[in-house]
């Protein structure tokens, strides 16, 4: 099972998250601080879940839905593994592996992802 989540603002005018396979879970809306600039005060959290086998096919099809501006990133569990998508870039680690983590952090803050944004669980 695969199971993760997408803020709706994140993605990019005119893009399709589609994966065959896909159900969704739950939507729902909520404020939040300390938001980047530009950023929304109020974000749509959108649950899915799927079936599918293709974790790579999932994530590729992630990244290009995101909005590459203001540091937007998704993040899923596929099993033992988090992936973690930015617009165009994709991060597969074990859960529980620091050094995977810290790329991906690492990454986030580079694009511009606000730090305290940078809290996907293990």
């Amino acid at each position: 099972m695969i199971s993760g989540y997408v803020i709706g603002e994140s993605l990019r005018t005119g893009a399709v998250f589609e994966p065959r396979g896909l159900r969704l879970r739950k939507v729902g809306r909520i404020a939040v601080d300390g938001v980047s600039a530009g950023q929304p005060a109020v974000w749509t959290l959108v649950e899915w879940e799927s079936d599918g086998e293709d974790v790579g096919a999932l994530a590729d099809a992630l990244a290009d839905a995101l909005e590459p501006e203001l540091g937007w990133y998704a993040d899923f569990v596929a099993g033992d593994e988090r992936v973690v998508v930015f617009a165009g870039k994709v991060f597969r680690h074990r859960r529980g592996d620091e050094r995977g983590r810290a790329e991906a952090v690492a990454y986030g803050r580079s694009v511009g992802t606000p730090e305290h944004q940078l809290d996907w669980e293990e």
